[in-house]
């Protein structure tokens, strides 16, 4: 029984050492990841492992795993323009590493090179650019700055073995005392466009009053040689189209009441004013029966009282009050 215990330990140890040895001496690349190999006796060497299961000298030699996918960064700084106003700027970089140069990088800067390169050059890029530029041209001429800025990062990141997929300005802020210039310069346009179009209005307006105007005068000057020529039956016809007119929109006005008309109509003959044009007398307005409401016409009703034949006077208002007086008459 010890026998086979000592055996057992015997082959145990070496059997644990060698695969303790085989264990450290695999290593898996995943996707999207290289490895360089540093060689404690030689140092980094130029192969680079792509995707899979590598092997490597346990104690000897170790692996150093590069993400080489697209990664977003933001850098932000603040700086002058040319016009020495303060710009807030944030820039959006996609930005992976160089897969042919990852030796280098790692000899160089390390595996965390994206941290030691973008914000340096990022913040030296923006402040050189944006210096070239005033105030109010970083607004208007936003796309070409943007191309500026990502045209010298390239440059600049290329000779760290970066590749940029995208630079951009994502977000651009200015100190308080040129916004508020900037809006009161808003303002102040939008004012005179308000009083340009007041100006455009008034001149229309007048335009407009001087043909009324032209066109009044040839109508009246069309009616004076009809006048002169017909005599006063085109003024009876526009006197009698006028008082339709009246008698059309009383008649729709809820507030007016009829009651049967009686007694001497305009004309003088006796017979009942019912009709409304037919009892019209010279330029006098004869309602005939048609009494109206307070409501309707109100500075005729408190002065005047209407019947067939026009207006009545203070004396026949009070013989109004009796009709046998007035038909004795």
């Amino acid at each position: 029984m010890a026998a086979a215990l000592n055996s057992i330990y015997k082959w145990a140890v070496p059997a644990a050492i060698g695969i303790s040895a085989v264990q450290a001496s695999i290593y898996d690349v995943k996707g999207g990841t290289r490895a360089v190999i540093f060689d404690r006796l030689s140092g980094v060497k130029d192969e680079i492992k792509n995707e899979g299961t590598h092997f490597l000298i346990p104690w000897i030699q170790r692996s150093i795993v590069y993400d080489v996918r697209t990664k977003p960064r933001n850098i932000s700084t603040t700086t002058g323009s040319k016009d020495l106003q303060m710009v807030s700027l944030t820039l959006r970089v996609l930005h992976r590493p160089e897969v042919k140069m990852l030796p280098k990088i790692y000899q160089n800067l390390g595996q965390d090179y994206d941290e030691r390169v973008l914000p340096s050059i990022g913040n030296e890029v923006l402040k050189s650019i944006v210096a070239q530029f005033d105030a109010a041209e970083l607004i208007t001429q936003r796309e070409a700055v943007s191309n500026r800025i990502r045209a010298d990062l390239l440059k600049r990141a290329q000779e760290f073995n970066i590749q940029l997929e995208d630079v951009s300005i994502t977000h651009m802020t200015f100190g308080r005392e040129f916004t508020k210039a900037v809006e009161q310069k808003q303002i102040a346009q939008q004012e005179a466009e308000r009083a340009r179009f007041i100006v455009e209005k008034a001149e229309q307006e007048r335009q407009a009053n001087v043909i009324r105007a032209e066109g009044e005068a040839e109508a009246a000057d069309t009616i004076s040689k009809a006048v002169a020529k017909s005599g006063d039956g085109l003024i009876m016809i526009r006197r009698i189209e006028t008082q339709k007119d009246i008698a059309q929109m009383m008649a729709n006005n809820p507030n007016v009441t009829y009651l049967p008309g009686g007694g001497s109509g305009g004309s003088g003959d006796g017979k009942s004013g019912g009709s409304f044009l037919l009892g019209l007398k010279d330029s006098k307005l004869s309602l005939g029966g048609l009494v109206a409401h307070v409501g309707l016409i109100p500075s005729m009703l408190e002065t005047n009282t209407y019947t067939n034949g026009g207006p009545l006077t203070g004396e026949q208002n009070s013989t109004d009050a009796d009709p046998s007086a007035s038909e004795e008459e």
